[in-house]
């Protein structure tokens, strides 16, 4: 018999915490989030709770933790569609149908008492968070910025009524076989044609100075259209500027200016830091610190972040900008290849702008949804 208690104990929290990585103990394309940084979502003043309610779940079988899951109530999405709807994310679970139904019927349940018609997932808090079950690549790494899941996660979700909304590929992108400038020369003409330049930074803390404010209004307008996306808030810009200053290097960010200086496109790599948390199971021990500062510094990979561009520009082919940056990034730095992580299938304009590379669809990633009725209730 599988018995579901709502996580409210600290034991509670650290097995809700730990499950993922005891089920993907020596799982070679597991990466697993900062432990710091996920012990936060049980935090009074964790940066979501302003806008998001949420509960938490752990399944257990004679007294042993055999599955996971989470709702989130996320009231800035439901007021931007004005939908009712409850996301379901952080789901793990032995290969094990009834684990899994009893699992989604308690978040289903909360759905329900919170006045909500629909589960949809998995999604984060927002879409800083991780998203998307891994349906295609199950054999492929996972970037630190996505969650791995084994295979037989579709089928445990769609036998407990759930179906596609979306979906997301990933892939890997390297330079092509053979030079070509025309990428270089298509640039050229576009920043001259607008009257563009690209902004400078003297390191990370000047270039949130210079751009900060102006980086998250683009954002907010360039993503406030797209699957799952929601406002920043204040804590939110806080949280991302926190990573900013851990990571990322000017070397991998490109910011693009009007004449009167104003953002019309950015586009931020970050360096793989997958394999360096790997070992410690998301622990800053001493030596994942040295794997991680090595990774920061000496990146033999880079995980694609954000690319926005300002509505204005959208039909001007400023995006070409952006991929020769890209270029430039893997042919001067020695970077193997680029990780684009999650891009919508049926955003083409992204999905065109990779044809510039020699570019391996490897990963598929899928929002499912589910309508509730009265009968749904347990």
């Amino acid at each position: 018999m599988v018995e579901i208690r709502e996580v409210r104990t600290k034991k509670e929290q650290k097995e809700f915490l730990q499950f993922p990585l005891k089920l993907y103990k020596n799982n070679p394309y597991f990466v697993p989030p900062l432990y710091g940084d996920e012990k936060k979502i049980f935090r009074a003043d964790y940066v979501y709770n302003d806008t998001c309610e949420a509960v938490y779940y752990n399944a257990y079988r004679d007294g042993k933790i055999v599955g996971r899951i989470s709702g989130i109530l996320q009231k800035a999405a439901n007021e931007k569609t004005g939908e009712k709807r409850v996301r379901f994310t952080r789901f793990d679970a032995i290969d094990d149908q009834d684990v899994a139904d009893a699992l989604f019927a308690a978040v289903e349940d909360w759905a329900l008492q919170k006045g909500m018609d629909t589960i949809c997932g998995p999604l984060g808090f927002s879409d800083l968070e991780r998203e998307g079950l891994l349906v295609e690549g199950f054999d492929q790494l996972s970037t630190f910025e996505e969650q791995y899941n084994a295979d037989y996660y579709p089928r445990l979700i769609e036998q407990c009524g759930y179906q596609k909304e979306v979906d997301w590929t990933e892939s890997q992108l390297r330079l092509p076989d053979e030079p070509d400038d025309t990428l270089e020369k298509m640039t050229a003409f576009i920043m001259n044609r607008y009257h563009l330049h690209y902004g400078e930074a003297k390191n990370t803390r000047d270039f949130i100075r210079r751009y900060g404010d102006a980086f998250f209004a683009l954002l907010d307008e360039a993503y406030k259209d797209i699957y799952g996306t929601v406002p920043f808030t204040d804590g939110m810009k806080k949280m991302m500027i926190d990573n900013f200053l851990l990571i990322i290097d000017l070397k991998h960010v490109a910011v693009i200016l009007d004449e009167q200086n104003e953002l019309v496109c950015l586009g931020i790599c970050f360096p793989s830091i997958a394999k360096a948390v790997q070992p410690s199971g998301g622990r800053l021990t001493p030596a994942a610190l040295v794997r991680l500062l090595k990774a920061i510094k000496h990146p033999k990979v880079i995980d694609l972040g954000l690319i926005a561009v300002a509505p204005a520009y959208l039909n001007r082919g400023i995006s070409t900008a952006i991929s020769y940056e890209l270029t430039k990034m893997l042919r001067e730095d020695g970077i193997e290849y680029a990780e684009t992580n999650l891009n919508l299938e049926t955003n083409h304009a992204i999905q065109n702008q990779w044809k510039r590379f020699h570019a391996v669809q490897h990963k598929r990633r899928r929002s499912y949804v589910k309508t509730l009725g009265k009968a749904d209730a347990v």
